[in-house]
């Protein structure tokens, strides 16, 4: 019997390759499943890794109309020949593209899961818009899951779609972690202090990292000035910064990325592959982000023994028990973001209490073949029920 086919799409393939690592290979064990998204030869080289195929349209992060119908078109005529039994749509464009494609090639199963909604942060006419677009994303699916509570909350709020049609799979996140690649125990005493070497970064220093885009609403410029006060009195004290630059689409203050290039003690090290040794040489880290899904960054830390300092917005609120695995901040709080900074360095028996509970809180949750086997057993409900 042949397997049922399941598309997968994301606007670009990094999302595939970082957001649902390892999730496409393990769905494969049971369906046929095919991976749509932008940038062709790295989209050819994802469904590779996963061993899954792959379908290439031209989908753009920015609002693009004519770009847009050219991408519904494209994918509905391909889903007319494919005849999936899912659509399943993650991040805003491929939502809306993916879903509005969907429904009109009468997929009967059309499914869009929301880790993290931009509009949060917009305004005014944009605003007004991508509310319009998110309703006609949830309109053309069957089915919603937002990844967390918090956005489950803030839909029903905004009234995008009805309660009913919205769930939450297991206690969050899209793909929850691998806790054996994310371990504590991977790098020996030697292996850190040879990469902090390499860094530049003493020995003794008590090291923040944040792992993610450089860019405005991750709250770097909220970062960067609380770390330039705290290092004034915490000589002893290194900002690490994972990561790439966004100056196209949501640049960082002119003032910020000079001190972040020019500070003796922030370390800018650019996008990483591999971001595990990163977290083994840090001792906390700090993720003042504006608006989350259910960001996996946080969990990554956890699961590597570092406590967390996080804002407070849905996903990181619930990952973050205050004073047990981390410490919970307002958004866009200079004030609050170095205090709490300092009180890491102060208070050395809460720092090692909330280290000692940082990687069971995550391995109790969010272990990753679970969420898998969770999603799994949705499509299987969802089939069935076709």
């Amino acid at each position: 019997m042949s397997k049922q086919k399941i598309v997968r799409i994301t606007t670009i393939p990094l999302s595939l390759e970082k957001l649902l690592e390892g999730q496409l290979a393990y769905m494969q064990n049971y369906y046929d499943v095919i991976a749509v998204s932008a940038e062709k030869e790295r989209l050819e080289a994802l469904g590779a890794s996963e061993g899954v195929r792959t379908k290439y349209v031209n989908l753009t992060r920015k609002i693009t109309p004519l770009k847009d119908i050219a991408a519904v078109y494209n994918l509905y005529s391909f889903l007319k020949k494919e005849k999936p039994a899912i659509v399943h749509s993650h991040t805003p464009k491929a939502g809306i593209v993916g879903m509005l494609a969907a429904y009109l090639a009468r997929v009967p199963n059309r499914l869009h899961t929301v880790a993290g909604l931009p509009l949060m942060e917009a305004s005014g006419v944009k605003r007004n818009i991508l509310n319009v677009v998110e309703k006609l994303t949830y309109r053309c699916a069957t089915k919603v899951y937002p990844n967390s509570k918090g956005l489950k909350d803030f839909i029903i709020a905004e009234k995008f779609t009805k309660p009913s049609k919205l769930k939450i799979i297991g206690q969050g996140s899209s793909n929850g972690i691998d806790t054996s690649y994310f371990s504590d125990t991977l790098f020996s005493k030697e292996e850190v202090l040879q990469k902090k070497k390499e860094l530049n970064i003493p020995e003794t220093d008590f090291v923040f990292l944040f792992v993610g885009r450089i860019v405005k609403d991750k709250g770097i410029n909220e970062l960067v000035e609380a770390f330039v006060s705290l290092q004034q009195e915490q000589p002893d004290s290194t900002l690490l910064l994972v990561g790439p630059f966004e100056d196209a689409l949501d640049p960082v203050f002119p003032i910020t990325k000079e001190i972040i290039e020019t500070h003796p003690k922030i370390k800018p090290v650019g996008f990483q592959q591999d971001v595990r040794l990163f977290f083994g040489i840090s001792d906390a880290l700090v993720f003042p982000s504006y608006r989350e899904g259910f960001p996996n960054v946080v969990m990554q830390a956890g699961a590597m023994g570092l406590p967390a300092i996080v804002s407070n917005i849905n996903g990181c609120n619930e990952i973050i028990t205050p004073n047990v695995n981390g410490l919970i901040v307002p958004a866009k709080d200079v004030v609050a973001l170095s205090k709490s900074m300092h009180e890491l360095i102060d208070n050395k028996e809460r720092f090692f209490t909330m280290k000692e509970n940082s990687r069971n809180s995550i391995t109790s949750r969010y272990e990753r073949h679970k969420i898998w086997e969770l999603l799994r057993e949705e499509y299987q409900s969802l089939l069935h029920n076709t």
